[in-house]
């Protein structure tokens, strides 16, 4: 079992459950969604149903945003069709983690989501219990909150102005390391001894960019996605595959106007393939931590 952190136990206003959208290409040509496509339910439940609505929103009036750290994602099987909407649970965790010394080191806002949807076809005859609600796909997302227009040093922020919220959220998150992301996952084997460097080299432009002034979370994963083909054909691996999980956390972003490259390793264990690894730059130093895995071609069901 790979790591995903459990959802705790949470009162009833930091839990709720919504639709969310679907777009025709967040389906596959066998029926599965797009591991991508599910971080818009963290968008459409829990920030739109509750976060925006919370106390917290007066902590953007001061400049503290919640910056995203780390993305976990899994995709389910289906099949399911583009013509109905992705239905989601939702909560949200306010947190702190601690240094060494048992100090506060950074205050934390943990978002979780899991998605169902109706099985069905876009095109063809209904599959098998067509109708019936399945799992297609789960998310975490970690945030730490920063002053994120601040000059640096003055970026960290230790505890919640906020009316009718404690100023140091009571619940304890232990921070999971990056570089664990770069593991292989448990009966697999790396194929790489050492990290590869792609061939392609990443030119990001104001299109790989969001409002936060830097590139979106999202287009690592997705640049680190079309590398990890480019490694599964150099090495003959089948690439006729799907992602079905993501790790990646965030160490420092990138912005329009960088290049860098994509040191990747494949791993095997002989039923799925997949890759670690980080986009460095010039000087070798790692912006993230990246774990993608695939699956096959799904069976019709």
């Amino acid at each position: 079992m790979e790591w995903f952190p459990d959802e705790p136990a949470l009162p009833d206003e930091q839990r709720t459950v919504g639709p969310s959208s679907l777009r025709y290409e967040d389906v596959s040509q066998d029926g599965r969604l797009m591991l991508l496509a599910l971080p818009h339910s963290i968008g459409d439940v829990v920030w739109q149903r509750m976060l925006v609505h919370h106390p917290v929103q007066q902590l953007a009036r001061g400049g503290v945003i919640p910056i995203l750290t780390r993305f976990v994602i899994e995709g389910g099987d289906g099949p399911l069709g583009v013509r109905g909407p992705l239905n989601a649970s939702g909560c949200f965790q306010l947190a702190h983690s601690t240094d060494e010394r048992g100090e506060v080191k950074h205050l934390h806002l943990n978002l979780w989501t899991r998605v169902t949807a109706q099985r069905s076809r876009t095109y063809g005859p209904p599959p098998e219990r067509a109708g019936e609600p399945d799992f297609v796909g789960r998310v975490f997302a970690e945030h730490v909150w920063t002053r994120l227009f601040a000059p640096p040093g003055q970026r960290a922020v230790k505890r919640l102005d906020v009316p009718g919220l404690p100023a140091l959220p009571p619940d304890s998150w232990q921070v999971r390391r990056f570089e664990a992301a770069l593991e292989a996952p448990a009966g697999a084997k790396f194929l790489d001894a050492e990290p590869v460097i792609d061939p392609a080299e990443v030119v990001f432009g104001l299109g790989h960019t969001d409002s936060n002034q830097h590139v979106n979370s999202l287009v690592y994963p997705r640049l680190f996605h079309d590398a990890a083909l480019r490694r599964f054909a150099a090495l003959r691996l089948e690439t006729q595959v799907l992602a079905r999980r993501l790790e990646i956390g965030y160490r420092k972003p990138c912005f329009a106007g960088q290049r860098a490259r994509i040191a990747l390793r494949a791993f095997s264990d002989g039923k799925r393939v997949g890759a670690t690894g980080s986009f460095v730059a010039e000087d070798g130093k790692p912006y993230n931590f990246i774990h993608m895995s695939f699956n096959a071609a799904a069976r019709s069901a």
